[in-house]
């Protein structure tokens, strides 16, 4: 089976002390690694607003975990882990290789369409105008002398 890609996000109570963080993040990494997975990377956020209210805390302790695996059962087992640890508020896993995917496929497809044919103008932009010629320039004394011979009884 292919291995897959995931992030894996929970929010824990603000209050909740770094020694007991620490041992989620354990029990997280055990059954990762009793599962046949890899963890990428662990990121402690740190205490941050929330953009509302979750289990009646405006505020949250963040952690991230990136991971690999190639079996589904994990993700079952982690998020069923989360769920019953009083200290965990929310959490949310996401699966990234498919959206990887699909970003490559939509990248694929626009270098094959430019590759076939040319890029036209927008269609409010004006189309651009034929090569001219410069007009001859004229010496930097020649604007005043030209106004002064449109008025010549005028005072300057």
């Amino acid at each position: 089976m292919e291995e897959r890609l995931y992030d894996l996000i929970f929010i824990c109570m603000p209050a909740t002390p770094e020694e007991e963080i620490a041992k989620i993040i354990g029990t997280i990494e055990h059954a990762v690694t009793e599962h046949g997975g890899k963890i990428e990377k662990t990121e402690k956020w740190g205490t941050r607003k929330m953009a509302y209210r979750v289990s009646k805390q405006r505020e949250g302790f963040y952690v991230y975990i990136s991971l690999r695996s190639a079996q589904g059962d994990l993700i079952k087992e982690l998020e069923r882990r989360l769920k019953v640890n009083d200290v965990v508020i929310k959490y949310q896993t996401v699966r990234l290789d498919e959206e990887i995917k699909r970003q490559q496929k939509l990248v694929g497809r626009r270098e094959k369409r430019s590759r076939r044919r040319p890029r036209k103008p927008a269609a409010g932009a004006p189309a651009a105008p034929p090569a001219q010629a410069p007009p001859a320039e004229q010496p930097a004394a020649a604007p005043a002398a030209q106004a002064a011979q449109a008025d010549p009884g005028g005072v300057s």
